[in-house]
């Protein structure tokens, strides 16, 4: 597929796709792509259920340079974030400095000193998984739960991401769309729908296959352009993303997990006219789908483009943070 083909294919949403009635969708969606009571009533870690241990051992038999990149931003003051729904960059401090050792104000023998710091920060400011408790549908949470009782003022009392802390390592699949489809500068457009088709057109350009149990991560360029211009709207403005018809695709597909260099993973403008986020409406209650965002994928992709390989070693752990609906995360892929 061209450039030309792909920005032409993106340009209008797909004819099964009705712009004014994103409930309708959504609920269409909901129906066809759902995973409730797949895994058991009990179930806590949705599509992570598809990751098992022999896909584990496919995924560290791909290490063969021995070669590692860490695909998280940095967790710092001079983060995206602008406040939107009280979601701030990390805020840093220090408790104890070489200046208080070197002073001899903290009060240990011998001569040593230390230092000690503190961090104060939303788990979704940054790099990050997006829980299962984080996006419910018309009330339910993910399999079908009531969410008034299953996230409250304590938490996630049945879902929380500490349970997900052991399970995300395995097979990684790079899906660089920006650089199979994009400018050249290897990024997309803002308001880019990435389509089934084009995920494929992809994957085929790359020579890799992706599939059940695997970690994708999808490049758009958009955290480059960020990097190269300045944050201006990347934290909850226009961007390039998953279209709202590749619910059927993350649901056949058997994936495990996906994460992608935007704020918000779905494209935005989303497709419809009146719609907030309508994929995460989908994929997270309904498919049990972990979602990543604000990763930064550049240099691996990178080192994919240069040695033709798409497919490593991924660990990408949440902190088991007790009743927590997101993480911050520092995913380290290995080939």
């Amino acid at each position: 597929m061209s450039r030309h083909e792909g920005d032409a294919a993106t340009r209008h949403a797909p004819p099964a796709l009705n712009r004014h009635d994103p409930e309708g969708a959504i609920a269409e969606a909901a129906k066809a792509c759902s995973n409730w009571g797949c895994w058991g009533a009990d179930d806590v870690l949705g599509t992570l259920n598809l990751l098992d241990e022999a896909k584990r051992r496919e995924g560290a038999a791909l290490v063969r340079r021995g070669v590692s990149f860490s695909l998280s931003q940095r967790f710092d003051m001079n983060g995206p974030q602008r406040g939107w729904r009280r979601r701030t960059n990390p805020v840093h401090t220090m408790l104890d400095t070489g200046t208080d050792a070197a002073l001899g104000n903290q009060g240990f023998p011998h001569g040593i000193g230390g230092a000690d710091d503190v961090i104060a920060m939303p788990l979704q400011c940054s790099t990050q998984w997006d829980g299962l408790g984080h996006i419910f549908d018309h009330g339910k949470a993910w399999n079908g739960r009531d969410a008034a009782t299953t996230v409250t003022s304590e938490g996630d009392l049945v879902t929380g991401i500490e349970h997900m802390a052991h399970h995300v390592a395995g097979r990684g699949v790079l899906l660089d769309v920006g650089r199979v489809l994009g400018d050249a500068r290897g990024e997309l457009p803002d308001g880019f729908a990435i389509t089934e088709e084009h995920l494929t057109a992809t994957a085929q350009a790359h020579g890799v296959a992706v599939g059940r149990g695997d970690l994708v991560v999808v490049r758009t360029g958009r955290l480059a352009r960020a990097r190269r211009e300045g944050w201006g709207d990347y934290a909850g403005g226009d961007s390039p993303g998953l279209s709202f018809t590749t619910a059927g695709w993350l649901h056949a597909s058997e994936i495990a997990a996906i994460a992608t260099d935007t704020w918000g993973f779905e494209v935005r403008p989303n497709e419809f006219d009146a719609a907030f986020q309508p994929l995460h409406q989908v994929a997270i209650p309904h498919i049990g789908l972990l979602i990543g965002e604000m990763w930064d994928p550049d240099s691996l992709a990178d080192d994919c483009a240069a040695d033709g390989v798409y497919e490593f070693w991924l660990t990408a752990a949440p902190l088991p943070i007790t009743g927590a609906v997101g993480s911050p995360v520092n995913p380290v892929a290995v080939k």
